[in-house]
């Protein structure tokens, strides 16, 4: 194929790069080790309302529940799903990312492999099957099948996500921002259509939803790490990602001049549960 002349190459200002080319998804999802100590120090948890909305739908408490936590990154939901007195196991297949975890909470359990190919027996008898902020990098027609494997009967598949809330007009901004510097940056959300790619397998299942709000105020820095932990940033390395993050800090002193954020979430959980053993 012959080269393009130079004048044909479309030229750009330094003030419009060209955009950063999208990573693929594979790439996307190993990108966490290379951000695993960010992440630990810069990613949100999870209010109470969320496992007291997982305990409603899954009809169970997770007090004394054995539980499966998948793509448990550095243990964030590990550690507030242990507090409210879960037995819990940790999957992670990133080496860093369950280094962290391993430091962090080091009498957890932890198994380094893929939600699409748990390494445990059929009817494993786990109460619950999380996967916070994880279940996007599964292929789904293998996942929630191994999910259903591993639970117990009328045990629950659980999966949520932080999502900046849509109704807060700072946050919808940045996402827009975002978006446009980083083409495909939402290409791999999939929080609000997760129920309908569940009821699509064809496998009987009817899961529910719930939407929780909340948020949380943190330091500017804190908020641009956060940002920086998100897979996008990750895959297209610090070099790329500092002049969007740079962008963002300008944006953001607009609407927080005191350099303290109020992050808005909306927090999407859906809950699905495996058929009670026939009689």
């Amino acid at each position: 194929m012959p080269e393009r002349s130079q004048q044909q190459q479309p030229s750009r200002s330094p003030q419009h790069p060209a955009p950063a080319p999208t990573p693929a998804h594979a790439t996307l999802a190993r990108s966490f080790d290379a951000v695993a100590a960010q992440y630990a120090a810069a990613r949100p948890g999870y209010p109470p309302a969320l496992f007291d909305a997982i305990e409603e739908l899954a009809g169970q408490p997770l007090a004394g529940a054995r539980v499966l936590d998948v793509g448990a990154g550095t243990g964030i939901a590990t550690a507030l799903l242990t507090a409210r007195g879960a037995r819990v196991t940790a999957v992670e297949p990133g080496a860093a990312m369950a280094a962290e975890l391993r430091a962090a909470h080091p009498g957890t359990p932890l198994v380094r492999a893929l939600g699409d190919a748990l390494p445990f027996s059929d009817d494993a008898g786990f109460g619950l099957v999380g996967y916070a902020q994880a279940w996007h990098w599964t292929d789904p027609a293998r996942s929630v099948p191994e999910a259903m494997r591993v639970l117990r009967p009328g045990g629950a598949l659980a999966l949520w996500w932080n999502v900046p809330d849509p109704d807060v007009d700072w946050a919808a901004e940045q996402e827009a921002r975002i978006a446009r510097r980083l083409p495909g940056y939402h290409e791999h959300g999939v929080a609000p259509e997760a129920p309908d790619l569940i009821r699509g397998l064809g496998l009987g299942l009817h899961p529910v939803c719930r939407v929780l709000h909340w948020t949380r105020r943190i330091p500017l820095d804190t908020h641009l790490a956060m940002l920086g932990s998100r897979s996008y940033f990750s895959a297209i390395g610090p070099e790329a990602a500092a002049p969007v993050l740079a962008d963002e800090r300008t944006a953001l002193l607009d609407v927080f001049p005191d350099g303290i954020v109020e992050e808005a979430y909306a927090l999407d959980v859906t809950v699905t549960l495996r058929p009670p053993a026939s009689s």
